[in-house]
């Protein structure tokens, strides 16, 4: 992923309750029939749910149904009260499509289809092939910087952002991870993993950003400029886990974050001399054309692909582009470097 992730991203569904927030779908009466219906009897037309049976303290019959699956299959973890919603929601959706009604959301979220559990498969997967590029982006500069290009007599490299990169890599393979788990199973937990490591991944980019732009080299400033940012993201990521998950103040946080990234990349851009500066102009207009795909809202198609997962899938050739402009920059700098040192 680069610098420029925004987040836009699905509503709370919360572990072991039935969803709240009030929209189209889950206001349907015919759906609420349906729910409640299938809580009192563990059925959904001919399908009937063994964890749906309660015995008289009101606990499941033999346990939660999940333990009696295949140990692989345990973490999906859905209860009654979540299969019921989900399969009135499918019924709900059949109905409407031979209505010739257009797809509503359920409890804030569009109605997506579970593979093996899986709640967005499409998403799951696009952000797995996302880990795997940004990995091998972050060992392709880790082999060039180490192993490639000339090292200073201490065993150092001359490119100065080294360790900056380092951390920008590690960060962004874990925000993808936590996209992949949130997009697998969205409860609370993994929600607020997922935005926290995507907020703490912008941050460090925009922090990145400002050092590499201006070309901060001097320890002292480096710290003087990080540490009102990093205490500005921490506070918010702390804000969201302990206080209040406030999306829309989330939501404008990320975008100030990104589109600052963006003007700054863009101004040094059209400013440098540097001889990869057209694969950075390339990222920063895909990535703000990505941005704006996010905020495009459709119905999934077919019940897998919707915007966010379109979203995902730009970021594939952009982040490949990203971290080979990062190579170049590595290249470009040590280069001049060695010139001086000459």
């Amino acid at each position: 992923m680069s610098p420029f992730r925004s987040l836009l991203l699905s509503v709370v569904v919360f572990l072991l309750l039935c969803p709240l927030d009030a929209t189209e779908g889950d206001a349907d009466p015919l759906y609420i029939d349906c729910v409640e219906l299938c809580k009192k009897t563990g059925c959904v037309g001919d399908r009937c749910f063994q964890h749906c049976k309660f015995s008289s303290d009101g606990k499941p019959i033999d346990g939660p149904w999940y333990m009696h699956e295949p140990l692989y299959l345990r973490w999906k973890q859905w209860d009654c009260c979540t299969d019921c919603s989900y399969y009135c929601m499918l019924a709900r959706e059949e109905e409407r499509t031979k209505l010739g009604d257009k797809p509503v959301k359920y409890h804030g979220k569009w109605p997506f289809r579970r593979v093996y559990g899986i709640q967005e498969p499409v998403a799951v997967a696009l952000s797995a092939v996302n880990l795997a590029v940004q990995f091998h982006g972050w060992v392709s500069f880790f082999i060039l910087v180490y192993y490639k290009l000339p090292l200073r007599p201490d065993k150092k490299t001359y490119y100065e952002y080294t360790g900056l990169w380092h951390i920008y890599g590690i960060l962004s393979m874990n925000s993808w991870l936590w996209s992949a788990v949130f997009h697998s199973r969205a409860v609370e937990l993994t929600e607020k993993l997922d935005l926290s490591s995507a907020v703490a991944l912008l941050g460090f980019s925009l922090i990145l950003t400002i050092l590499r732009c201006f070309n901060v080299r001097d320890e002292a400033t480096r710290v003087m400029i990080s540490a009102p940012l990093l205490a500005f993201v921490t506070t918010h990521i702390m804000y969201l886990n302990f206080y209040e998950l406030a999306y829309g103040l989330n939501r404008i946080v990320c975008m100030g974050m990104v589109v600052v990234q963006l003007l700054i990349w863009a101004i040094w851009a059209g400013a440098s001399n540097h001889l990869a500066r057209w694969k950075l102009w390339t990222v920063v207009v895909g990535g703000g054309l990505a941005m704006v795909l996010e905020t495009y809202d459709f119905p999934p198609y077919m019940g897998y692909v919707d915007a966010h997962a379109l979203w995902h899938a730009t970021s594939i050739p952009l982040t490949f582009l990203w971290w080979s402009f990062v190579r170049d920059d590595a290249e470009f700098r040590t280069s001049a470097m060695l010139k001086k040192v000459k």
